[in-house]
């Protein structure tokens, strides 16, 4: 199982990755829009969050180098839905940073989300 779901994560990280760094207007774009929505943008958000981290969690729950890389993303995704759904006024702050012009800061979590893909890929490989 874990096996899976690091080239669930790697297929993933990878395709969202690339869209961030080529689609990063429409990245900007999308979260303004859910911003926009107010409470409800900020639920959407948090569930994409949760939906991810609570598979990796869920089935990945590896606490040994290098591996643990991926639970505690995981992790983290989980404690952004929380926050998304446990204190709303906070993640649409968060959220309200992001605006058309700025679309190129997209870019660099879109390039950490592509390394992070030819890890996962690279030890798929190797095993």
């Amino acid at each position: 199982m874990e096996e899976a779901i690091r080239l669930f994560a790697a297929i993933n990280f990878l395709i969202i990755g690339l869209s961030h760094i080529f689609q990063h207007r429409v990245w900007a774009d999308f979260i303004t829009r859910l911003h926009g929505k107010g409470r409800a943008g900020a639920f959407i958000n948090g569930l994409l969050s949760l939906m991810t981290g609570t598979l990796i969690v869920a089935f990945h729950n590896v606490w040994t180098w290098p591996a643990v890389l991926l639970t505690a993303l995981g992790w983290s995704f989980v404690m952004k839905a929380a926050v998304a759904f446990l204190f709303p006024d906070r993640a649409l702050k968060s959220m309200a940073r992001v605006r058309l012009d700025n679309s190129h800061l997209f870019i660099l979590p879109g390039l950490i989300m592509v390394v992070i893909a030819a890890v996962l890929g690279y030890s798929l490989w190797v095993n």
